[in-house]
């Protein structure tokens, strides 16, 4: 496919609080996926550039660590309301370089507007603990301090929904960020680091570094890189995991997914269809959390298949621009090329094909990246429509005789991202959460992404390391903790040092027994304070 060409713009990085062409001179096409346009020229990194950055990152972390939470959240506060004042700005340049519709695009901002304003309740996140009085005159409490440092590397799928469960927890935590997004939809990214700019964020604390894997394995090796966020395929995840811990960095590395959608026979299968069309097929199936697997149990097969059918052969597919558009194009003619492969193997290989996207053609668009929306039925697990993350438009069924054969079939699976059961039953809804080996879960709901106070994250070949994103583990990873052990002794009084390992007991004697002597009595003579030294749910003197 050629693709037609028009008059470009060159998409620059944005390091230490300006945009600039940077020091290479490699470039990369980014494309209309709707019209298969050359929309955009993207300046690549060079070393020369990701030293710059990275310098500019650690002077930057030195001060903004220590800048107060009152402060920072200021600029978180006027950074939410930036973007929430450009969520159409935001969401055309989505459309133009991913492809999805323009309400989808607004519903991927508002996602990551919410992590925004969780990360704007930064100052009681990171309350520390306190203990008085752990021994006579000691104190001890503990508090967390940023990394450093840190880096986001994120997908084509969703340009600033990830880049926002990311950055804004980094960046509220203490820690100055690196972006390095993907090189299919780049622009969304710099008009974000604009955007911080403008509220107040200090140069060098967030920062666009367009490239590679030239530029990414800079950012897995360079010495003053503390930390690594990552989402993309199962191997990329791997294999950042791998390198950039090898090298001494903490890292959080989601990976790929093949989501199950298990229909009971007792579901309303009208809301079923309607949610597996909708979590199929939205975004043209670009989704880590999109539901690609529909287990149909039992007798529900059948008339479940139909429904979605005739679900799927309605969906509005076109450019996201035109207000009526259901579904866009996928990203590449790569993209294209490997779904449609996939699709014909299955057929080949005894599935039935329900509905067939492949040959789709959006009038006025014919050089556009186009696969319509695919359903096939009976498949099976050796087939690759079965085992590979299609990223398309495509929902395979698979038929199972009951509840406890798709449970065993999704724990089967090498990936446990998201996964999802519809049915009337308490009983089977509760069975199921219990048994997969999964990271979430929805009960009648397709697409069960937290909400930003809970974590998001998956089990198995769908996470490597061991901290979810956003919420409150992304506290967790972007900041280490201390824990500081302190005394003020009186300067008349002998420090009480003592070459025996401290204890809290060492100002006192233990007998024989456990009791630990010394401590006040009671009128009567027992201990007043209950409890043997050794073990706390025993009494001192009368229950010996």
């Amino acid at each position: 496919m050629t693709a037609t060409t028009t008059e470009t713009t060159v998409i620059p990085h944005f390091l230490n609080g300006a945009e600039t062409t940077g020091a290479g001179n490699r470039t990369a096409p980014v494309y209309n996926p709707a019209t298969g346009a050359v929309s955009g020229e993207l300046r690549l990194a060079n070393r020369e550039d990701l030293e710059t950055a990275v310098a500019a990152a650690k002077t930057a972390a030195a001060t903004w660590g220590d800048i107060s939470l009152a402060k920072r959240t200021a600029v978180l506060f006027r950074f939410r309301e930036l973007v929430a004042a450009h969520v159409d700005d935001l969401a055309q340049l989505i459309t133009a370089e991913h492809g999805k519709v323009l309400s989808d695009a607004k519903g991927e901002i508002g996602r990551g507007l919410e992590v925004v304003e969780y990360a704007c309740g930064i100052p009681q996140l990171l309350k520390g603990d306190y203990s008085d009085q752990v021994s006579s005159g000691i104190d001890v409490f503990s508090f967390r301090q940023p990394l450093g440092v840190v880096a986001g590397i994120t997908p084509f799928n969703f340009p600033v929904m990830v880049p926002l469960w990311m950055a804004p927890m980094a960046i509220a935590t203490g820690n100055a960020f690196i972006l390095k997004p993907s090189e299919r939809d780049p622009s969304a990214s710099v008009l974000l680091a604009r955007l911080w700019k403008q509220a107040g964020l200090p140069d060098g604390v967030f920062q666009v570094l367009h490239g590679d894997k030239e530029t990414v394995d800079g950012l897995l090796t360079h010495p003053d890189v503390d930390g690594i966020s990552f989402v993309g395929s199962t191997p990329i995840a791997k294999y950042v995991h791998e390198t950039a811990t090898a090298h001494g960095k903490r890292v959080q590395a989601l990976g790929g997914a093949k989501n199950h959608a298990i229909v009971m026979p007792d579901a309303d299968l009208d809301n079923a269809a309607d949610h597996l069309s909708a979590a199929a097929f939205g975004s043209a199936g670009e989704r880590c959390m999109a539901i690609s697997v529909a287990v149909a149990v039992g007798n529900a097969a059948d008339l479940l298949v139909k429904k979605v059918e005739e679900r799927a052969l309605d969906i509005k597919v076109s450019n996201g621009t035109e207000p009526d558009a259901q579904m866009g194009p996928v990203i590449t003619p790569a993209s294209k090329k490997r779904i449609i492969s996939i699709v014909t193997e299955a057929e080949k290989a005894g599935a039935a094909l329900v509905v067939d996207g492949r040959d789709l053609v959006v009038p006025g668009h014919e050089e556009g990246f186009w696969v319509g929306p695919t359903v096939i039925d009976h498949v099976k697990t050796e087939m690759s429509a079965y085992t590979e993350e299609i990223f398309g438009p495509v929902l395979a069924v698979v038929r199972v005789e009951d509840l406890e054969e798709g449970i065993r079939l999704i724990n089967a699976n090498p990936y446990g991202n998201g996964t999802a059961i519809f049915t009337s039953s308490g009983a089977h809804a509760r069975t199921f959460q219990r048994a997969v080996t999964v990271g979430m879960i929805g009960i009648n709901v397709p697409l069960p992404v937290p909400v930003a106070y809970h974590s998001f994250g998956g089990w198995k070949a769908s996470l490597f390391g061991d901290r979810h994103i956003y919420g409150p583990e992304s506290v967790s990873f972007y900041t280490r903790g201390k824990v500081v052990t302190s005394r003020w002794p009186d300067p008349t009084h002998a420090s009480g040092a003592s070459y025996n390992f401290p204890s809290h007991a060492d100002e006192h004697a233990v007998r024989p027994d456990g009791i630990v002597e010394g401590l006040p009595e009671q009128a009567d003579g027992t201990d007043a304070v209950p409890g043997r030294a050794d073990d706390a749910t025993v009494g001192r003197s009368q229950r010996d």
